[in-house]
């Protein structure tokens, strides 16, 4: 009874908000950019060092870094705490925001990523009421995103954009937007995958060839060939170093956490890659195109929850795969007591707008509790493809004898 009044309450919830027009929550997602990026300058203002916005300054610093031919893989505790972890190119794009003064560098850079994001999310095959849910179901996601002031939210609407390029055949702009990624952040690998779905593979593989190579030399533009080789060579050594450094909100952290358990992680990944892949394999042999965007959310939660070094900025991206799960199929009970739970465990849990801080401080996010309901809708998606299949035939079965 319990279950059903949750599931008649969330009906209710979907179709009040599914009568605001999606353009209102549009100005919502920019509004909140702005109001964020002021908001977090602001604050910053009475801090004796350092600011609320460092990963930006990060980012935005590591042009200069970049065209003074220094190390861009170093601590500068003058400037900001923490490494760059992004590639030479990626630093080189960030010109585009060098330039300006901190306040409407990160405004326009927020608003960058918004737009991108609400880009994508009007391209999936979502009708206008559910599209207005499926942005409210993210809007708490989107603003702890953005209030750390990184770039999640436009590699989410990346992914999602390169999925639609796939659909419509543009295969040399999937491979570029794709390749972006990687250069962003080097977990964009994964959605490479996607490729295997569609026709055009040989094509898909010459074209990401073709970017990657391209993309990789861009610096040298403004730096030379040996300065080149020494940061890649630098930036290599730093990824080998951090990937031992922590178990990250993923779920490795939340079964090292909850039952402390010493997890090899090269095994631990190696079998995440093999459960992943195992549905491509199911699909390619049946040639079943219905699951491709399931594979998309697959997608999505994958490069966080087993990302050693997941925090709950990047959250935005998992939450919009299991989003994209719920709301292109028909809603059943089971998924709906799914999506309610991920929602509640996953934003509700780590911002102090619902959950008291120290809560959030003290077991949400030592314990990864963002991983846990995440990692259960994954390993549905990846047992969907398996399962209706096999409804499929049964079906198909039973009709044959009938009409026998």
């Amino acid at each position: 009874m319990q279950r059903i009044a949750m599931k008649g309450r969330w009906d209710a919830i979907c179709r009040a908000v599914g009568s605001i027009p999606p353009k209102y929550l549009y100005t919502l997602f920019l509004l909140m950019a702005v109001g964020i990026s002021f908001h977090s300058w602001y604050s910053s203002q009475d801090m004796e060092k350092w600011t609320r916005y460092n990963n930006f300054l990060i980012f935005k610093d590591a042009w200069s870094h970049l065209i003074h031919n220094q190390d861009l893989y170093v601590l500068y505790p003058a400037e900001y705490y923490d490494l760059y972890k992004y590639s030479p190119t990626f630093a080189m794009w960030m010109s585009a925001f060098a330039w300006m003064p901190d306040v409407p560098a990160l405004i326009c850079w927020n608003i960058m990523n918004v737009v991108v994001f609400l880009i994508a999310i009007r391209k999936l095959p979502v009708k206008k009421e559910q599209q207005s849910v499926l942005l409210l179901f993210l809007a708490i996601e989107m603003m702890i995103a953005l209030t750390s002031s990184q770039i999640n939210v436009l590699i989410t609407g990346f992914f999602i954009l390169a999925w639609h390029c796939m659909e419509n055949r543009k295969i040399w702009l999937a491979a570029l937007l794709l390749v972006i990624t990687i250069y962003i952040k080097i977990f964009g690998i994964v959605a490479l995958s996607l490729f295997l779905l569609y026709p055009q593979r040989w094509k898909a593989a010459l074209y990401t060839a073709f970017w990657t190579l391209v993309l990789a030399v861009m610096p040298l533009l403004v730096i030379s060939p040996e300065q080149l080789t020494f940061l890649y060579k630098s930036w290599a050594y730093l990824l080998a170093n951090d990937y031992s450094a922590s178990y990250g909100v993923s779920v490795m952290g939340w079964w090292h956490t909850w039952f402390n358990m010493d997890i090899s992680k090269q095994a631990f990944m190696l079998t995440a890659a093999a459960i992943f892949i195992l549905p491509f394999i199911k699909i390619l042999y049946s040639r079943e195109t219905k699951f491709n965007l399931s594979m998309l959310a697959s997608v999505l939660i994958w490069v966080v929850i087993f990302n050693h070094k997941g925090e709950s900025p990047t959250y935005i991206i998992a939450l919009t795969g299991v989003a994209i799960w719920y709301f292109t199929q028909p809603p059943t009970r089971l998924n709906t007591t799914l999506a309610v739970l991920t929602l509640i465990f996953t934003s509700f849990s780590s911002t102090d707008l619902i959950t008291p801080y120290w809560i959030a401080r003290t077991y949400v996010e030592p314990y990864a509790v963002k991983a846990v309901f995440c990692s259960i809708v994954w390993m549905k998606i990846v047992l969907e493809p398996f399962f209706v299949a096999e409804a499929s035939k049964v079906v198909l079965v039973e009709e044959h004898l009938k009409a026998a």
